[in-house]
């Protein structure tokens, strides 16, 4: 175990930056964890961390093999946590690889089109996980899935389902080779209520609740779908909408196989 109390240690520089840069995360292919919780996940799912830190009341009982372990003063966890009142711990986790693989293999997906809030982003990779989804992708000026809020708001689910970002003009032939429909929460002509979705597999995009989806994504949408609401209310949450979106999927997806199809 190593103890760092200098605030210029280049660790300590390391971890200020991954909080704040995006294109330094991406090109170091790390992610800042902060909190016992988050710890506790990724050890349960086998997360690669490679560093732990934390102050001595917060000693991690168990810390695996080639993990580099070090004990920080309280008042130096404090300066370099992301959060208001830290939790005594943070480590460091390689991120899994962001571009998607050639072929998708599952059923049911959610893609996020230019959702820029990170509490939104992790909070729908924690739904979907607990709806079934098979994965997430991201597409437009999504938050990045690897910023320390999208980690903390996704409650493990991070270690748990993949997320891939992708191009839009690269969607189109991905969604071909995985034989996947595209299907969009949008308004136009051939828009219907979701609950008429009768299963099947399904990748369904969501756009940010000022924009909605971008005309590249829609154009690629079999069909539109819309949540039914009260006229008086215009639209959901971007996190609400996902979790509606995916009961409704995982209900088609029990009646279908109930139908032997």
């Amino acid at each position: 175990m190593e103890i760092i109390t200098s605030r210029g240690n280049p660790l300590i520089a390391r971890i200020r930056r991954l909080e704040r840069d995006r294109a330094f995360r991406r090109e170091s292919g790390l992610v800042l964890c902060e909190g016992v919780k988050l710890w506790e996940e990724a050890l349960r799912w086998g997360a690669a961390v490679d560093t732990v830190l934390f102050t001595e009341e917060r000693r991690p009982a168990r810390i695996p093999e080639g993990v580099r372990a070090v004990q920080v003063p309280a008042a130096l966890m404090e300066s370099i946590s992301p959060v208001k009142t830290p939790q005594g711990l943070l480590f460091l986790a390689r991120r899994p690889e962001a571009k998607p693989p050639e072929r998708l293999e599952g059923r049911r997906y959610l893609l996020l089109d230019g959702v820029q809030d990170p509490g939104n982003v992790g909070t729908i990779w924690r739904t979907a996980d607990a709806f079934g989804a098979d994965g997430l992708l991201l597409t437009g000026e999504c938050a990045d899935p690897w910023h320390w809020k999208t980690v903390r708001a996704s409650m493990g689910a991070a270690f748990r389902l993949p997320v891939w970002e992708v191009e839009a003009a690269a969607l189109g032939a991905l969604l071909e080779r995985s034989a996947l429909p595209l299907y969009g929460t949008a308004l136009r002509e051939d828009t219907v209520d979701v609950r008429t979705f009768a299963g099947g597999a399904a990748v369904v995009a969501l756009g940010s609740e000022g924009r909605g989806l971008s005309a590249e994504v829609l154009a690629l949408c079999r069909q539109t779908w819309r949540i039914p609401m009260r006229p008086r209310c215009e639209s959901l949450n971007v996190g609400v909408a996902a979790a509606v979106v995916l009961w409704e999927l995982g209900r088609a997806a029990e009646d279908f196989a109930q139908r032997g199809e």
